[in-house]
C-alpha cells in the first residue's frame, strides 16, 4: 500500500494517482454501456515511463550493496512491468472491441498494479536509504560501548578522534532526513533527539575525563565519577536508539502522544532490541566487569520489559513478562556474586549465563507479542491532559446511550484522581473546595453509572444528572487550573538559589567546620527543591488545562531531564568536595550546572507559556500581599530574619512578574500594547530596589518608626506598580470567547411536564412554583398553557399600545426607570366594537381610506435568514463501527457551536465535515460510485487548501507570535494529508473486483487513518484560529466574526 512519509514519495505518487483515477472513471462509465475511448497514446506514454523506471531500478540494484534492497526491489519492478503489459493488452482489446468486459478488467488490474507497484518500489528504495543512516547510528553506539575501557588521557584523545567524524556524519544525515519527512511530529522527534545527542557530547567527554583523572590520581570519588560517565553514556545511547526508531516510522496518528501506552511500549521494545547484543556479550564474557556497561544494558532490558508489562492490554501477558523478569533478575544477581568472587568460569556460573541468554530471548518474544496485541486491540484510554479528559467526558455525557467502552466515565474518574493529587499540595479553602468538588463529581458519576446499568440512560433523571455532572467537571477543571497557577507562582519564584548554595558548599576549603555536614544539607535541599520543580511541571502539564501537545510534551521532557540530572549533579558536586584541586572535576560540575540551568530555564519558559499570564501575575500579587502581612508580623515580633526572608520573597516575586510581562511584550507585535506593558515594567523595576534598600534598613532596626514607614511606603509603591502591570497585560479572560468545550446553561427541566385534566379553571395563573425532583406536581392541561401564553401576549401588546412614542412630550417627561424596578400596571386594551357601516357615513372625509385591492401576483417572499440548519439536519449520526464518520462527527461537534456567517474558516470546516461524512458512506459502499468516491476526496482536498489559506491569512495578521507559530504549524500539515487522501481514495477505487481481499482491507485501514488525521488537524486549526482571532492587527481588515451559537433554551 502507498506510504507518504517523505516528500519525494508523495511528489511521485500524486501524478500517478491522478492518471489512474481517470482510468477508473472511464472504466465505471463503460459499465453503464458507454464505449471506451482509444487509449493507445496514453498507454504508450505509460509504457515508456515504466521502461525507464525499470531500467533505473535495476541499475540501482546492481550498484547497491544492500542485500535487503536486492531482495525486495525486483518483485516491485516485476509488478510494475506486469501492470504495464496489462494496460497494453487492454488498449489493444479495446481498439478491437470498445465494449469488451475482459479488456476493462485488465485495465483496472493494470491501473492498480501501476500504483501499488510504484509505491512498493519507492518504499523499498527509501528503506534502503534509512538503513544507511541506521548503520551510521549503530557505529556511534559501538563507540559508546567502549567508553568503559578508556582509562588514560591518551585513550581519551584517540576515542574523541574516532568518535567525532562518525558523530558529525550521523548528525548531518539525520538533519537531512528530517527535512525530507512529511509527518511534522516525526521531524520534531528527530530534532529533539539529535539536539540531545549534541548537548550530551561535551558532557560525555568531560565525564570520561573526570573518571580517568580521578582514577589516575587515586583520590576519592571514583565511584561517583564512574556513575556520571555511565549515565551520560546511557543517555546518549537511548537518544540514538530513539533516532533509529523514528527513522523507521512510516505512518503517524495525529492523536498520538509521546506518553501514549503504545508509543511508550514501542520505545521500550526498541531499547530492548538495541541492548540485547551488548547484554548477551556481557553474559558470554566470563571476565566481564560487574557493574559495567554490559550489566547496565542487561538491567535496562529488564526495566523496559516491566514498562511494557505495566501497559499490556491483556493482563496475562503482563503477568508472564513480570514473572520472567523476576526470574532473570534473580539469576543475574547470583551470576554477579559468583563473578565478584572470581568464580566466573565455574560450571555453575556458565550454566547461569546460558540460562539467562535463553530466558532473554523468551522475554524479547513475549514483549514483542504483548506490544503487537496491545496495538491491535485499538482500545482507547483517557487523554493525557485535563482538557482532553474533560472533552472525552463531555462527549460521553452528551450521548450517554452510546457505548464508548467506558472511556468517558474513566476520563471523569481520572479527573477526580488528578484533582486529588493537586489538592495534596494545597491548604485552606482551596483544598476544601477541590475536595468538595471531587466528592460531588464522584457521586454524580456513580448515579449516572447506576442509571445506565438500569437501562435509564435516556430518562429525564439521567439527563439532569449528566447536566449537573458536566457543570461540576468544568468547575473542577477551573479550580485545578487556579490552584496550579498559584503553585507555579510559589515554586518557580526562585530556581537557582539552592544550586548556588550547594555549589558554594562543594567549594568550601578543607578545614572548615562541619564542611561535609553542610554540604549534605545543601545537597539535600537542592534535590528536594529540584524534584519539587519537576513534579510541579509534570502536574501542570497533566492538569493545567494546556491542550497544546508540543507544550505539554516539552514540559514533560524537560521535567524528566531535570529529574534525571539531580543525582548526577549531587555526585559531581561531591567529587568537587572530595577533590577541590582537580580542575577536571570542577569543569565537569560547571558543565552539568550549565545543562541543568538550561533545562530548568526551558522548563520555566514552557510553563509560563502554558498558563495565563494575567492569572499568574494575580497569583504573585496575592503572594506579595501575603508576604507583606508576614513582614508586618515580623516587624511586630522584632524578627529580623523574618523581615529579610519575606521581603526577599517580595522582591523575587516582583522579578518573576517582570520576566513574564517582558515575555508578553516581546511576544506581541501590537505597538500600543508593547508600549503600555514596557512602561509599567519600567515603573515596577524602579520600585524593587527602593523596597529592598528600605527592607535592609528595617531589618537592622525593626523598632525604628521611620524605617517602618519608609519600607511601607516603598512596598506600597511596588504593590501599586504590580497592579498596573497586571492591568497593562490585561486579563485575557475578559477578552476571549468562552473556552473551547465550555458548557451552555443547563436546559430547563421538562421531566415533570404532564398533560392532565385541570382541577379548576379558576386556579389558573401565569406563574407557578417550579416542581421539585423529589415530589413532582402535574401542571394543568395544554389549553391552560395556551391561555397563559395568550394572556402574556395581550399584556405585552398592551404595554406597546400604552408606551410613549419616541420624541413625544410624554416620552421626554417620563422619568428613566431604574434597572430592576417594578413597571407600572398596564391598562387592558380597549374592547373591540361591533362593525357598523353607517357609523362612517356621517364622518364624510374623515372616514378611513379604503384598503388597496389585492394584486394578481403575491409580493416576493423575503429571503430566509442565513442559518446552519441544513448543516445541523443533514449530518448523520455516527455508529461505533464507522471510524471515518466518527472523526467527521467530532469535527462537526466542534464547529456547530459557531455560526458560519461572516466566518470563512467555520464555513469551510463545516463543509469538510459533511464531505467526510459522505466519504464514509462511499467507502462503506452505502450508495455512490467510484467516481463519486474520487470526486469526494478531491473536494475534501480542495477544502483542505481553503482552510489552510484562511488560517495562514489569519496567522499573518495575528500580533501574538506564539499564537501565529502554533496556527501555522497546525495548518501546514493539512494540505499534505489532503493530498494523501486523494491518492488513498484512488487506491480504494482500484479495488474493483478485489473487495474483501487483504489489499482492500489494508487500503481501507490506511484511508481511515488518513481521514482521522485530517479531521483532527482541522479541529486543531479551528481552535488555534479562534484563539488567534483576538490578537489581530487593527489595520488588517480582518472580517471573520466568531459568533457562538446558543441553544434554543437560552
Amino acid at each position: 500500500m502507498p506510504v507518504f512519509h517523505t516528500k519525494t514519495i508523495e511528489s511521485i505518487l500524486e501524478p500517478v494517482a491522478q492518471q489512474v483515477s481517470k482510468l477508473v472513471i472511464l472504466h465505471e462509465e463503460a459499465e453503464d454501456g458507454n464505449a471506451m475511448p482509444d487509449l493507445s497514446r496514453p498507454v504508450q506514454a505509460v509504457k515508456l515511463a515504466v521502461d525507464n523506471l525499470i531500467k533505473v531500478g535495476y541499475e540501482t540494484i546492481h550498484n547497491s550493496e544492500d542485500q535487503i534492497l536486492k531482495q525486495e526491489m525486483p518483485p516491485a519492478l516485476n509488478r510494475v512491468e506486469e501492470a504495464s503489459v496489462f494496460l497494453i493488452q487492454a488498449s489493444d482489446m479495446l481498439r478491437t472491441d470498445p465494449y469488451s468486459a475482459a479488456a476493462r478488467k485488465k485495465l483496472i488490474d493494470g491501473s492498480r498494479g501501476i500504483l501499488q507497484g510504484t509505491s512498493a518500489l519507492l518504499l523499498a528504495f527509501d528503506e534502503s536509504e534509512v538503513r544507511k543512516i541506521i548503520r551510521i547510528c549503530k557505529n556511534v553506539l559501538e563507540y559508546l560501548a567502549i567508553t568503559e575501557v578508556v582509562e588514560s588521557l591518551e585513550d581519551l584523545v584517540t576515542f574523541v578522534k574516532n568518535l567525532s567524524p562518525v558523530l558529525t556524519r550521523m548528525a548531518k544525515e539525520v538533519d537531512t532526513r528530517e527535512r525530507e519527512l512529511t509527518h511534522q511530529v516525526h521531524r520534531e522527534w528527530l530534532q529533539r533527539a539529535i539536539e540531545q545527542v549534541k548537548q550530551l557530547t561535551p558532557a560525555l567527554i568531560s565525564g570520561i575525563k573526570i573518571f580517568v583523572t580521578t582514577k589516575s590520581q587515586g583520590g576519592p570519588g571514583l565511584e561517583e565519577a564512574q556513575s556520571n560517565r555511565d549515565y551520560v553514556t546511557q543517555k546518549m545511547s537511548n537518544e540514538i536508539h530513539e533516532i533509529i526508531r523514528v527513522l523507521q516510522l512510516t505512518t503517524y496518528d495525529e492523536e498520538e502522544w509521546d506518553a501514549d501506552d503504545i508509543t511508550v511500549m514501542k520505545k521500550a521494545q526498541n531499547v530492548i532490541d538495541g541492548k540485547m547484543k551488548q547484554a548477551q556479550d556481557w553474559l558470554v564474557d566470563t571476565q566481564a566487569v560487574v557493574g559495567g556497561a554490559g550489566e547496565h544494558a542487561l538491567r535496562q532490558i529488564l526495566e523496559d520489559s516491566l514498562c511494557i508489562a505495566n501497559r499490556c492490554v491483556n493482563p496475562e501477558d503482563g503477568e508472564n513478562i513480570t514473572k520472567t523478569v523476576s526470574n532473570i533478575e534473580s539469576m543475574i544477581n547470583a551470576l554477579c556474586e559468583l563473578r565478584q568472587q572470581g568464580k566466573g568460569n565455574t560450571p555453575q556460573a556458565l550454566s547461569l549465563s546460558r540460562g539467562i541468554v535463553q530466558m532473554l530471548r523468551e522475554l524479547q518474544d513475549k514483549c514483542q507479542k504483548a506490544v503487537t496485541a496491545s496495538e491491535r486491540s485499538g482500545l482507547k484510554k483517557p487523554a493525557h491532559t485535563v482538557g482532553g479528559k474533560l472533552e472525552q467526558a463531555q462527549r460521553w455525557l452528551a450521548n450517554s446511550a452510546m457505548d464508548d467502552k467506558g472511556l468517558g466515565q474513566q476520563a471523569a474518574r481520572m479527573m477526580i484522581s488528578d484533582a486529588l493529587k493537586v489538592a495534596e499540595g494545597l491548604q485552606g479553602p482551596k483544598r476544601a473546595e477541590i475536595l468538595q468538588l471531587c466528592n460531588e463529581v464522584e457521586n454524580l458519576t456513580d448515579q449516572l453509572n447506576d442509571l445506565a446499568r438500569k437501562g435509564m440512560t435516556n430518562s429525564p433523571q439521567a439527563r439532569a444528572v449528566a447536566a449537573a455532572l458536566s457543570q461540576k467537571l468544568n468547575q473542577l477543571k477551573s479550580k485545578m487550573q487556579d490552584a496550579l497557577v498559584t503553585q507555579v507562582a510559589d515554586d518557580f519564584m526562585d530556581i537557582s538559589t539552592p544550586l548556588k548554595m550547594m555549589s558554594d558548599a562543594a567549594m568550601t576549603p578543607f578545614g572548615t567546620p562541619r564542611r561535609e555536614e553542610n554540604f549534605e544539607e545543601k545537597a539535600r535541599n537542592f534535590s528536594n527543591h529540584a524534584s519539587k520543580l519537576a513534579a510541579t511541571g509534570r502536574s501542570l502539564a497533566k492538569s493545567g488545562g494546556c491542550n497544546d501537545r508540543r507544550t505539554v510534551e516539552g514540559i514533560q521532557t524537560c521535567a524528566q531531564q531535570v529529574d534525571d540530572l539531580i543525582p548526577h549533579m549531587v555526585k559531581a558536586a561531591r567529587i568537587v568536595l572530595m577533590n577541590p584541586a582537580n580542575q577536571a572535576s570542577v569543569e565537569h560540575f560547571d558543565l552539568l550546572k550549565g545543562q541543568w540551568t538550561e533545562n530548568m530555564e526551558k522548563l520555566r519558559g514552557l510553563i509560563d507559556e502554558a498558563i495565563d499570564t494575567a492569572a499568574f501575575i494575580r497569583a504573585n500579587e496575592e503572594g506579595i500581599l501575603q508576604d507583606t502581612d508576614r513582614t508586618e508580623q515580623a516587624v511586630m515580633n522584632l524578627d529580623a530574619p523574618g523581615i529579610v526572608n519575606n521581603t526577599s520573597s517580595i522582591a523575587r516575586r516582583a522579578h518573576r512578574i517582570l520576566q513574564v510581562a517582558k515575555s508578553e511584550a516581546d511576544n506581541s507585535e501590537d505597538p500600543q500594547f508593547v508600549e503600555r506593558v514596557n512602561d509599567t515594567i519600567n515603573d515596577l523595576r524602579n520600585t524593587i530596589a527602593p523596597m529592598v534598600q528600605n527592607a535592609k534598613i528595617l531589618a537592622q532596626n525593626p523598632r525604628d518608626p521611620q524605617a517602618v514607614g519608609g519600607w511601607r511606603g516603598a512596598n506600597q509603591q511596588l504593590i501599586n506598580a504590580v497592579g498596573r502591570v497586571r492591568q497593562a497585560v490585561g486579563d485575557r479572560a475578559n477578552h476571549q470567547y468562552p473556552p473551547h468545550g465550555s458548557d451552555f446553561p443547563a436546559p430547563p427541566d421538562f421531566s415533570h411536564l404532564n398533560i392532565s385534566e385541570p382541577s379548576s379553571r379558576s386556579s389558573r395563573s401565569l406563574t407557578s412554583p417550579k416542581p421539585s425532583l423529589s415530589s413532582p406536581k402535574p401542571v394543568d392541561d395544554f389549553q391552560k398553557l395556551v391561555d397563559e401564553a395568550e394572556s402574556a401576549v395581550r399584556s405585552a401588546m398592551s404595554g406597546l399600545w400604552s408606551a410613549p412614542r419616541h420624541g413625544s412630550p410624554r416620552a421626554e417627561q417620563m422619568p428613566h426607570r431604574q434597572l430592576g424596578s417594578v413597571p407600572p400596571p398596564v391598562p387592558p386594551p380597549p374592547a373591540p366594537e361591533s362593525y357598523n357601516p353607517s357609523a362612517y357615513r356621517d364622518h364624510g372625509e374623515n372616514a378611513p381610506p379604503r384598503p388597496p385591492l389585492p394584486r394578481d401576483t403575491a409580493p416576493p417572499r423575503p429571503p430566509p435568514p442565513e442559518t446552519d440548519d441544513e448543516f445541523e439536519m443533514t449530518f448523520p449520526a455516527p455508529q461505533a463501527n464507522q471510524p471515518i464518520m466518527m472523526a467527521a462527527h467530532a469535527l462537526h461537534m466542534d464547529v456547530k457551536q459557531w455560526s458560519s456567517r461572516d466566518n470563512e474558516i467555520i464555513a469551510a470546516a463545516k463543509k469538510m465535515a459533511l464531505l467526510m461524512a459522505r466519504l464514509s458512506q462511499l467507502v462503506r459502499g452505502e450508495g455512490g460510485t467510484k467516481k463519486d468516491l474520487i470526486d469526494c476526496a478531491k473536494a475534501i482536498a480542495e477544502q483542505s487548501e481553503e482552510v489552510t489559506r484562511i488560517a495562514k491569512g489569519l496567522a499573518m495578521d495575528c500580533t501574538d507570535k506564539r499564537m501565529r507559530t502554533n496556527l501555522l504549524q497546525v495548518c501546514e500539515r493539512i494540505p499534505t494529508i489532503g493530498t494523501q487522501l486523494k491518492i488513498l481514495s484512488t487506491v480504494k477505487a482500484t479495488m474493483l473486483g478485489a473487495q474483501g481481499s487483504e489489499e482492500d482491507m489494508e487500503a481501507t485501514e490506511m484511508l481511515v487513518g488518513n481521514a482521522q488525521n485530517l479531521m483532527q488537524s482541522v479541529r486543531e486549526t479551528v481552535q488555534c484560529a479562534e484563539a488567534a482571532s483576538i490578537k489581530i492587527r487593527v489595520d488588517s481588515g480582518y472580517s471573520i466574526r466568531w459568533t457562538r451559537k446558543r441553544p434554543w433554551y437560552t
